[in-house]
């Protein structure tokens, strides 16, 4: 899935962001108790977020508290770390986190607990072009459907009780 989006940045240059969005998907347990996301440093104008959308118990879990925890960086640059996640079996095997994004580096670590506990959500890769570098593909979309194609829309006639 991707989206196009206009924006006009600071200098007064129109550019164009694209998001592409990815299945993401990793299994901590004991043997594997953290998961490291990272961007490709060689890529210039791309971002990478990682959106956060389930943490849950996998097949063969314990009777115990496995703690799920984010180390992210915050506003500052400085890396912080929060636990986002304390399942058990028997009365929370799974938290849904809505759309938690976070810019990578993002490293997620098993806390406590045994696991094995699946973090899932999407890979989100956002590019920066600027409009001269955008094919005139792009541009002629908005000039195929004229005002001349499209049927005018006239209200329902009203059946009259005599």
């Amino acid at each position: 899935m991707s989206f196009v989006e206009d924006d006009v940045s600071d200098s007064g240059v129109e550019s164009r962001s694209r998001l592409e969005s990815y299945v993401f998907s990793c299994e901590l347990s004991s043997e594997v108790p953290f998961y490291t996301f990272q961007a490709d440093e060689d890529e210039e104008d791309v971002e990478h977020f990682l959106e956060l959308r389930t943490i849950c118990l996998g097949d063969g879990a314990k009777e115990e508290n496995n703690v799920v925890e984010v180390t992210a960086m915050n506003h500052q640059g400085k890396k912080v770390s929060v636990p986002v996640a304390n399942l058990n079996i028997s009365c929370l095997p799974m938290v849904s986190l809505g759309e938690f994004e976070l810019m990578a580096p993002v490293t997620l670590r098993l806390k406590s607990g045994s696991g094995p506990v699946t973090v899932s959500g999407l890979h989100l890769v956002a590019t920066e072009n600027e409009e001269s570098e955008i094919s005139d593909e792009d541009d002629d979309d908005d000039d195929d459907v004229s005002e001349e194609e499209m049927p005018s829309v006239k209200p329902a006639k009203k059946k009259q009780k005599a």
